[in-house]
């Protein structure tokens, strides 16, 4: 009978989204609900699913019959040896958990640490309201912090965080959960599970680490719990006889239960080892019982000698080199073959790796698992097998013994590049394929990186690893292996193409000095490789980033190192038409950002910088580069908004869009299209183009690269959709927003301000002083701007103050006069905040009302939401109620409902009953009447 559990639609829909292998941040921008619901559902789906991973979750929604969202899904079969006993072991680790936050369960392989840990913390589930996630570190091959804390955010369902590490990005994540973690199989990889463990009990006082290992971590505050054998006490009662009789009976032939007291001896001389009792018991309905104990005597009277210590390490052996001695030959041949593989494979991998038909693997493989030395599971692609760490350990010991380690290594690096080469092609169920073979693809990498006579392969896969991480999201990664491709590249050239790969994604995860450091690289690889124009262009670009990314920067480049790249750059690039464009944009740049720096361009500057910058994009164009192109408009939209002229720097940011509107999803191409999208959205809004500024920051919310910072792919959309008066979108998105802000912790410098006013000013206008006084934190954590006091903060603060009705302060708050106000503080404020201090000025009554009126009509010409307002507050100085109405349906045109609205109430009579409606339906709350 299959058990059935309730899983409700939302959850299936959560199944569905794991099954794709999507990150919690994926999922819940996916959904439009919040990550931490996201965590609480695929916590509650590892419950009620019996599974004990996300990886195991993955492999169940992936399977070929989903659940039905309007019935129970069955339950995954139990596992497929049940846990026996360990009464008092559970006791002691589960007392030693509850009152310790690290404990680490410690003994030989077989014993039986990861049944224990895992029985233990599914008994502890419900202590721990946000969840028990369980990370395998087998497939680990580098000892890196970076690589498990990498690990850990898989199974947690976190995905990379640009500009932040994934040693950072876990504790941060984690930071406010309760929670037990359980880190399974350290031994290999302490070294990097130390200093990550530190660090994340350090940041994460609600969460409790059970970890297992073969030695202790040696961290602080760690408490070790020693497992023991199987219980022998009780003769043929104890734990030890019932799994031995339990897994023997599995075979079909169960054993007499006169037997147990032999058993029970039989057990004690394999030291109540878990491990060498299974595979002992695998052999019953064959031997039987005076069988197992002959063969078994013999192989331990051979590894007799050792130290009391190790006689748990000498039952396990024992019990593998007999059962490996009992294997007909080509079966011993395919044990120790397939045991490079570091997790599951299927037939065909393996009568590939194993040189072997696949219908003899097929025969083989069953075998191996009838003798409990293989694990079979069920999957999309059809059956898969995967060998216990233990028994991969030792098929690798005896691939060594035989000779054929450097064979088998090599088989298996040749399959992992025809299956990186075909996943090149992204097609349906990418990423699962990708997940599946991703740790196979990194031993290769680790194996033949130190091989000099596979070098040429060894980079080749790198190459291939680091587009498929880039495709996977897995910047971090994509671009060690892009470096990592570079240094093993024999061509120079080559290299120089590598290293600019790798800047790009440097520039993806906003890490500004590595993307310095790699062009620079790239420049060296270029000169050897002869290419002087290219070595002008990579230290050009290098400088030109320096002053386009300047934000991206830990240290900001000196100046005068800046001015000597473009030096250098200038006398390499000669008659090449691409170095001569990268050096005429880095010239631009540089102009640009010393107007900026100096905050008051003089007049006669403006024109000379616009010009510098015309003259990049002239040259860009001629290489018919559009990314070459695309950065040289990015540094004359800056320019124009420099001289104040909102309309030109928006037309030229879309002519950025059009070039990058077909930019494919590459490392060069990917952050130059989040920029420009970026300045796209930022650019409409100054000219008061809502539904195109809409348009590019949809995008921009959508882009997979900014999935995990909510906050940064949300900011621009939440902006338009408060001068909008969206309510239903703000609050929406902004749940992202606020729990991606949370999760960085201070993003002090990140341009956050105009977002958090926006969703500020929208709760203002709701009345939900609860909602206010959580941004009000927000507004703190981001400091107070000179943008907050003379740009964005006095729109978003005068639209407040003007629904309240309070007149006279709104005048006040916009007391500067707009010429004081640096241009970059308010270049896509101006039309705004002129507009909204005229229209004060009006309702206020002030002696200077038509002078303001006069100067904010010629400032926003040609803008047709802040020409609207102008226009509304023109007609109410006239008292022209026809002309007011107008307004309305300008308003309307332009995308802005509640502004259309307020116009109405300003009407008066019936029209302002209309308006009022229109308010309390868009979710704000009445407008106070206005005193004469």
């Amino acid at each position: 009978m299959v058990a059935t559990v309730e899983i409700s639609a939302r959850e299936a829909e959560v199944l569905t989204l794991v099954g794709d292998h999507l990150s919690n941040a994926e999922i819940g921008a996916r959904l439009f609900i919040s990550v931490r619901t996201v965590e609480s559902h695929v916590s509650s789906l590892l419950r009620k699913l019996e599974v004990p991973d996300r990886r195991a979750l993955a492999q169940r929604a992936s399977a070929p019959a989903r659940p039905d969202r309007s019935r129970p899904a069955p339950v995954l079969p139990t596992p497929l040896t049940t846990f026996v006993g360990r009464g008092r072991e559970r006791a002691e680790l589960t007392a030693m958990l509850r009152e310790h936050r690290q404990v680490t369960a410690v003994g030989p392989g077989g014993v039986g640490k990861t049944r224990l840990a895992l029985t233990v913390a599914a008994e502890l589930s419900g202590e721990y309201p946000d969840g028990v996630w369980f990370v395998d570190l087998v497939p680990l091959t580098s000892p890196d912090t970076s690589a498990v804390a990498g690990t850990v955010a898989l199974a947690l369902g976190l995905g990379e965080q640009p500009g932040r590490a994934m040693d950072e990005s876990v504790p941060a994540a984690l930071a406010d959960r309760h929670a037990l973690l359980v880190l399974d199989n350290c031994e290999h990889v302490r070294d990097g599970v130390a200093p990550f463990l530190e660090r994340l009990l350090a940041t994460c006082p609600g969460v409790t680490v059970l970890a297992t290992s073969r030695a202790r971590l040696m961290v602080p505050f760690e408490r070790a719990y020693t497992v023991p054998p199987m219980s022998l006490a009780g003769e043929g009662a104890s734990d030890a006889v019932e799994l031995f009789m339990q897994r023997a009976e599995a075979g079909g032939w169960p054993p007499n239960h006169a037997l147990r007291d032999q058993v029970a001896a039989f057990c004690a001389r394999l030291d109540g080892v878990a491990l060498a009792i299974e595979l002992a018991a695998a052999r019953w309905t064959t031997l039987g019982l005076d069988g197992l104990e002959a063969g078994l005597s013999d192989q331990l009277r051979m590894l007799a000698g050792g130290s009391r210590t190790e006689e748990r390490h000498r039952s396990v052996r024992a019990a593998l080199d007999w059962s490996h001695a009992l294997l007909e030959p080509d079966d011993r041949v395919l044990l120790r073959r397939v045991s490079v593989f570091m997790t599951s494979f299927t037939i065909a991998a393996a009568a590939e790796v194993a040189a072997s038909g696949k219908s003899v693997v097929a025969d083989g493989l069953a075998r191996l698992a009838e003798q409990s030395l293989l694990v079979v599971t069920a999957s999309p692609a059809g059956t898969e097998y995967r060998a216990l760490e233990t028994i991969r350990q030792y098929g690798a010991e005896q691939l060594t013994e035989a000779g054929e380690l450097a064979d088998i290594r090599s088989r298996h690096l040749s399959w992992c590049l025809a299956v990186a080469a075909d996943l090149t092609v992204v097609r349906a169920e990418w990423r699962p394929r990708f997940d599946a073979v991703a740790d196979d693809f990194r031993a290769a990498m680790a194996w033949a990186a130190d091989q000099p006579e596979r070098r040429a392969e060894a980079s080749r896969l790198a190459q291939h690893m680091a587009q498929l991480c880039f495709t996977r999201n897995l910047i971090g990664e994509s671009q060690m292996r892009y470096e990592q491709a570079a240094s093993l590249a024999d061509d120079p050239a080559t290299a120089a193409v590598m290293f600019r790969h790798a800047a790009a994604a440097a520039g993806c995860q906003m890490r500004g000095d590595d993307m310095h450091r790699l062009h620079r690289a790239a420049a060296e690889a270029a000169l050897r490789s002869g290419d002087s124009a290219g070595a002008a262009r990579d230290l050009a670009t290098a400088a030109a980033n320096a002053y386009r990314f300047a934000s991206k920067f830990v240290r900001p480049l000196p100046p005068e190192e800046a001015i000597a790249l473009i030096t250098e750059a200038q006398q390499l690039a000669g008659d090449d038409p691409a170095a001569r464009a990268a050096v005429a944009l880095a010239e631009a740049g540089r102009a640009l950002t010393d107007a900026l720096t100096a905050q008051h361009a003089s007049g006669d500057r403006v024109p000379e910088i616009v010009a510098r910058a015309e003259r990049a994009v002239e040259l860009a164009h001629r290489t018919r580069d559009p990314l070459a192109e695309s950065a040289a408009l990015d540094t004359l939209a800056g320019a124009h908004s420099l001289a104040g002229d909102t309309f030109t720097a928006a037309a030229v940011a879309r002519r950025r869009m059009v070039l990058l509107e077909s930019t494919p999803h590459t490392p060069v191409g990917t952050p130059e299209l989040i920029d420009a999208l970026g300045e796209a959205a930022e650019a409409e809004l100054g000219a008061g183009d809502l539904c195109s500024a809409r348009r590019w920051a949809q995008q921009l919310a959508d882009h997979p690269l900014l999935a995990e910072v909510g906050h940064r792919a949300t900011s621009w959309l939440l902006v338009t959709d408060a001068l909008a008066g969206k309510v239903d979108d703000v609050r929406a998105q902004s749940v992202r927003f606020l729990e991606a802000w949370q999760r960085v912790g201070d993003p002090a410098k990140s341009g956050l301000g105009p977002a958090v006013a926006g969703v500020t000013m929208i709760h203002e206008l709701r009345g939900d002083q609860e909602a206010r006084g959580e941004w009000d934190a927000v507004v703190r954590g981001l400091g107070t701007s000179p943008a907050h006091t003379h740009g964005y903060g006095a729109v978003f603060d005068a639209l407040v103050l003007l629904h309240r009705g309070q007149v006279h302060e709104a005048l006040e708050r916009m007391a500067t006069e707009p010429h004081e106000v640096w241009r970059w503080v308010t270049w896509i404020w101006l039309h705004w905040y002129v507009a909204l201090r005229a229209e004060a000025g009006v309702l206020a009554g002030a002696s200077d009302a038509v002078e303001r009126l006069a100067e904010a009509r010629t400032v926003v010409a040609g803008n047709p939401v802040a020409g609207a307002i102008v226009e509304r507050a023109e007609a109410l100085l006239s008292e022209d109620q026809k002309r007011l109405l107008a307004t309305a349906d300008a308003f309307e045109a332009a995308g802005c409902p509640y502004q259309a609205a307020r116009t109405r109430v300003l009407a008066g009579g019936d029209h302002a009953d209309r308006g009022a409606a229109a308010l309390a339906e868009l979710g704000f709350v009445p407008m106070a009447r206005i005193a004469s």
